[in-house]
């Protein structure tokens, strides 16, 4: 029997994908079910077919799955807290068997793969939020998160994810946008002036960066604006203004200008202060990422003598977290402000063997060529790679392969291409670890992950 859009059917579900989804089957055809739970049995209407399967959105819960659990979030269309309806050991399980079957796929089934480790809290563990503005039809400037597979802005006044003052510090922004006349950015036509408003919070010390993206060099009123956020809200210590001209979904722009303040907040992270600027790379759950950290460190197994290169390295938030069982600490990163951020880290911090330069790793072969410039030959004992979702190219592994390091650390948020790498990196005769999960992203269908790889 085929499936016709529309046509209402119940269906027991057996499964939940990472995008939320539950997965049922009708008559061989994979069904997937807007906010189903495993377990769930529901009426379900079909809201669009395909040739080997369907999409549904409950009509009726006929039987409640024993892992469904109320909402943490009042939101609905946001489409963040992809499992914002099950309970956490059922995500953590989750987690771990999409690790698992990410292995798999690379052909490494024999790879362990360890229990997620819990994050600290699973509510407002985000350090972090870019919030797009829009213009309601009512006329409102709003913020918010985009809808699924859209760049329609769904309103969201506090996000449970996020610290409970970033909802607060966005209203009062988007009411004195109001009040001054101040227009979003319509991203079909190109106009309009606040773009994002992007806000950082530094756990340890309390003290929060607030960043306006907008299509211009200048936002009304600034001086006002300044005044008005630091006396009702203290704990800002910085107000940049990002300039992003351009006609792109990418939310910042290359040029900042400094409002208030300074252009950093301070944070502690494994017992070392880091300075973070606006545009640096910085783990968004504090909590979660010192246990990561720590996994990683005991994965090095370092003994004092050894020579760590740290690529991806960002601000040095993972280097200086071992540098005092290490010989020397260098760090490699593209984005000169992380640079210096890492190098003042360094310096703040005492430590005289950690050394930060610029580098791109798309050009591998020129990678560590401004380390050695300063430094002499770079022979490293351990290479930590922490780079973004889409892995590391195979120009680099090969690099890599040939400096001969002992051990690899390899720190991911993307256990697809973390597989992939490591399959790569064991025809080259390194041998794989347990992977250590940890839970850095709860309500999300994201997991990290670090393993380390040993040469044969």
């Amino acid at each position: 029997m085929s499936l016709k859009k529309n046509d209402v059917i119940t269906l027991e579900v057996t499964d939940i994908n990472s995008r939320g989804y539950g997965v049922a089957k009708y008559c061989g055809m994979a069904v997937f079910i807007d906010g189903a739970v495993t377990g769930d049995t529901v009426s379900a209407r079909i809201i669009k077919t395909a040739s080997s399967y369907a999409v549904a959105r409950i009509e009726k819960m006929e039987r409640r799955s024993p892992e469904r659990v109320e909402a943490r979030c009042s939101a609905k269309k946001c489409g963040g807290c992809v499992y914002r309806c099950i309970s956490y050991g059922y995500e953590l399980e989750i987690k771990r068997n999409s690790a698992a079957a990410s292995f798999r796929r690379a052909r490494l089934k024999d790879v362990n793969i360890l229990p997620v480790i819990p994050s600290p809290r699973v509510t407002r563990y985000r350090n972090k939020a870019q919030y797009p503005v829009s213009c309601a039809p009512d006329g409102r400037l709003v913020a918010g998160f985009y809808s699924p597979a859209s760049h329609s802005v769904c309103e969201v006044e506090d996000c449970a994810l996020q610290p409970e003052i970033f909802g607060r510090i966005t209203g009062a922004v988007l009411r004195f946008a109001g009040e001054h006349g101040v227009s979003a950015y319509d991203e079909n036509t190109g106009e309009g002036l606040l773009r994002h408003i992007y806000l950082r919070h530094a756990e340890a010390t309390g003290e929060i960066m607030l960043t306006l993206v907008i299509n211009g060099s200048s936002f009304p009123h600034s001086e006002e604006l300044c005044r008005m956020i630091t006396k009702e809200y203290p704990s800002v210590k910085s107000i940049l203004l990002n300039e992003n001209i351009k006609k792109t979904n990418v939310i910042l722009g290359d040029k900042y200008t400094l409002l208030y303040g300074v252009p950093y907040i301070n944070d502690v992270l494994c017992g070392v202060r880091l300075r973070i600027s606006a545009p640096s790379f910085y783990q968004v759950n504090r909590g979660a990422a010192e246990i990561l950290y720590g996994k990683a460190a005991e994965l090095c197994e370092l003994t004092g003598g050894e020579t760590v290169l740290d690529l991806y390295c960002g601000i040095g938030s993972i280097g200086l977290s071992m540098a005092k069982e290490a010989g020397r600490i260098i760090g490699i990163e593209i984005s000169a402000p992380a640079v210096e951020c890492a190098r003042e880290n360094a310096r703040q911090n005492g430590f005289e063997n950690a050394f930060f330069f610029a580098g791109d790793a798309k050009d591998a072969r020129g990678l560590i060529s401004q380390a050695e410039t300063h430094l002499g030959s770079i022979a490293p004992d351990v290479v930590i790679l922490d780079p973004p979702r889409k892995g590391c190219d195979k120009d680099l592994l090969d690099y890599i392969s040939e400096m001969d390091p002992d051990k690899i650390i390899y720190i991911s948020c993307n256990t697809e291409t973390l597989a992939r790498d490591c399959a790569v990196m064991k025809e080259k005769g390194y041998s794989l670890s347990d992977v250590v999960t940890v839970d850095l992203f709860p309500g999300t269908g994201h997991v990290e992950a670090v393993v380390r790889l040993k040469r044969r």
